[in-house]
């Protein structure tokens, strides 16, 4: 931001040693540039700062952002490789209901797959590679 203020206030500068007699239109001019650039730094900073994940983008067993969401006939999403790995054990049942779950009931979650894309297109800070 700095680089492009000192930019700004160098070709104000310019501006107003060719331009004899329009130097308020000039100053005018570069307002609006100055204002302009705060607003596109003030909101990449704001899409930038880190914040919660929303809850119902994250696995309920991991609390990692999704990467690969599927559903279960109860509703409830999990991350795939982790509920596979949590099916795969033995362990045949749905980890928060308890009712009984199989590999080949489970469907991927397409709409909150698209909802962590929209989420991470905003805030790619947090997709993190553990």
């Amino acid at each position: 931001m700095e680089a492009c203020e000192f930019a700004l206030e160098e070709k104000l500068f310019l501006d107003t040693c060719s331009m004899e007699g329009f130097s308020d239109e000039a100053t005018i001019a570069h307002s609006a540039q100055f204002e302009l650039l705060r607003k596109v730094f003030t909101k990449a900073a704001e899409d930038d700062t880190a914040t919660e994940v929303p809850d119902y983008l994250r696995c309920s067993i991991t609390f990692d952002i999704f990467r690969d969401p599927v559903i279960t006939p109860s509703g409830v999403t999990y991350e795939r490789a982790v509920i596979l790995d949590h099916l795969r054990r033995g362990k045949n049942f749905d980890p928060i209901t308890r009712k009984p779950l199989y590999e080949s009931e489970l469907i991927p979650n397409l709409a909150i797959k698209a909802a962590v894309q929209a989420f991470l297109e905003k805030h790619g800070w947090a997709y993190t590679t553990d």
